[in-house]
């Protein structure tokens, strides 16, 4: 297994990124948005103020996936101040769950209290169609690890966090009004995250829609994990950029993920922005 930062190291860490953050900008977002695969047009409204590149922060990841640019973007957006990471993580780069959520962590330090995320999953409940988006009210780890492993920083943090409500109520509420106010249909279901980079077979998607998920995906739960560590609310929500179902599995291609993600984006960032609007 990977090595653990101790607490200390982690601050260090932490700070030091946190530090160079704040001499590029002044700024202090009360909102974080985290961009998934072929959703990044949501950053076209930013009234941006600030632009930093992940590669220049210390301690931060790079993101390597197609379609990833890799900034923080800090700005106004629905009339809200708001970083939006244009790119995340995944635990199939090659990070450790601790590395994913370090930006949500060093964001944390800097004011943010709410997380507004976003993914591109596949549709395993049989009334999900590509291009329909799915507002998320419980996911599932099947990552097979924990963020939260690892010694515990109790000024951040609890030891034993409660998840019962780790996408919250209030923000789903704002969600299902503004979409049915802008005439989106959207979904709501149970998120599964799992480590890819293979899609899953067959047995696997039956084995997941069983167990009780909707979508599956391979991000945003340790995100959110970590968010809800600190205390912060959070609102999910997932593109549906193919369809899973295991009798009528098709291969799938990544332009073909990136085209759904199209459709599902105006949507996604409708509904994204009326619930900024209406906080």
């Amino acid at each position: 297994m990977y090595d653990i930062d101790p607490v200390d190291l982690f601050r260090k860490k932490r700070n030091e990124a946190l530090s160079f953050i704040k001499q590029q900008t002044s700024f202090n977002p009360d909102y974080l948005i985290i961009l998934g695969t072929g959703l990044g047009k949501l950053a076209d409204n930013l009234e941006t103020i600030a632009s930093v590149s992940y590669s220049d922060i210390p301690h931060f990841p790079v993101s390597t996936v197609e379609s990833h640019s890799g900034n923080l973007l800090f700005g106004h957006l629905g009339g809200k101040k708001v970083v939006i990471m244009q790119g995340r993580f995944h635990y199939y780069e090659g990070y450790s769950l601790q590395q994913i959520v370090f930006p949500v962590r060093v964001l944390r330090e800097l004011g943010v209290h709410t997380l507004l995320v976003s993914n591109a999953g596949g549709g395993m409940n049989p009334n999900l169609r590509q291009g329909d988006i799915m507002c998320i009210t419980d996911h599932i780890n099947m990552l097979g690890d924990n963020p939260l492993i690892g010694p515990n920083d109790d000024s951040i943090g609890p030891r034993f966090p409660d998840m019962s409500e780790p996408y919250s109520k209030e923000l789903i509420a704002l969600a299902e009004e503004t979409a049915l106010k802008n005439g989106i249909k959207m979904h709501q279901g149970v998120y599964v995250a799992v480590s890819g980079p293979c899609l899953e077979t067959r047995a696997e998607y039956r084995f997941l829609r069983y167990i009780g998920a909707d979508v599956v995906g391979m991000s945003t739960v340790p995100e959110v994990i970590a968010a809800n560590h600190m205390g912060m609310k959070s609102l999910g929500i997932s593109a549906v950029t193919d369809e899973c179902f295991p009798d009528a599995l098709k291969p799938v291609k990544m332009e073909e993920i990136l085209a759904a993600a199209d459709i599902a984006e105006p949507k996604l960032t409708t509904v994204m922005m009326g619930v900024l609007m209406s906080l």
